[in-house]
């Protein structure tokens, strides 16, 4: 076979923090496949068909993109951040699990991206310095009781805590039960900082404690990073920085 997937990460957001990887992958497809936001982050050139389509048709997506591969296409499949968090790379593998034996011989890759937890920690300092977890807190593919019992068991071990997709127009209650639940398990001190649209020119950082917190400083641009009970602010001429220290005391 002469066609290839490559399932791809575009960073969250400025084309200098693509990897030059995904780069390549890009100069040398015939196709991309993505959500329609994302596919339209590349730029159209001869030769380069580009396939949008609607955010809930993932395992769709990733079909059509393993069908194009075998009959010889180059194909990237496109996410923000990096394709393996909550992403496209999970769909792509369940599409080739569920589908024709002929795609296990397909050449398929993943390649890395900045994903936007990473990027916001970086923007704040260093509030990821230990141990955490990340949750999608969207109930679109799991049931929001699984959400809270996952949010409460890692409140209750002390991670730090990034949170992908925390408020949509559609839902904008299951961040108000978010905080609801965190104020339950957490001191009224601990911080928490809001991402939005981090590396764009519509960026905005604000690191809140949690007592300050309310549901409208979030929504489906925004990642939010709780910090541990060990995390700290320092103070400075400019905005504060945030980290958790590497160790805890014996």
């Amino acid at each position: 076979m002469t066609g290839w997937v490559r399932i791809a990460g575009l960073g969250p957001g400025d084309d200098a923090l693509v990897t030059p990887d995904v780069q390549a992958a890009i100069a040398e497809a015939t196709d991309i496949v993505g959500y329609i936001p994302y596919v339209r982050r590349i730029a159209p050139r001869d030769g380069l068909r580009l396939h949008e389509s609607d955010n809930r048709v993932e395992i769709d997506r990733a079909k059509h993109a393993l069908e194009m591969a075998e009959a010889g296409h180059r194909v990237v499949v496109v996410s923000s951040g990096d394709p393996g968090v909550f992403a496209m790379a999970s769909a792509v593998f369940e599409a080739l699990e569920a589908g024709p034996k002929t795609w296990r011989d397909l050449d398929i890759a993943v390649l890395p991206g900045i994903t936007a937890m990473l990027a916001a920690a970086a923007r704040a300092g260093a509030p990821l310095g230990h141990d955490f977890c990340a949750l999608n807190l969207s109930d679109n593919l799991k049931p929001f009781a699984l959400i809270e019992k996952r949010l409460r068991l890692a409140a209750e071990a002390d991670f730090a805590m990034a949170f992908y997709n925390p408020r949509s127009a559609s839902r904008p209650e299951g961040f108000a039960r978010t905080l609801e639940i965190l104020r339950e398990c957490c001191e009224p001190e601990r911080l928490i900082l809001f991402a939005r649209a981090v590396s764009t020119p519509e960026e905005a950082l604000s690191v809140v404690p949690l007592a300050d917190a309310t549901p409208e400083m979030a929504d489906m641009r925004t990642v939010v990073i709780v910090g541990s009970s060990a995390t700290r602010q320092i103070a400075r001429n400019g905005p504060p920085l945030i980290y958790t220290p590497r160790s805890v005391p014996a």
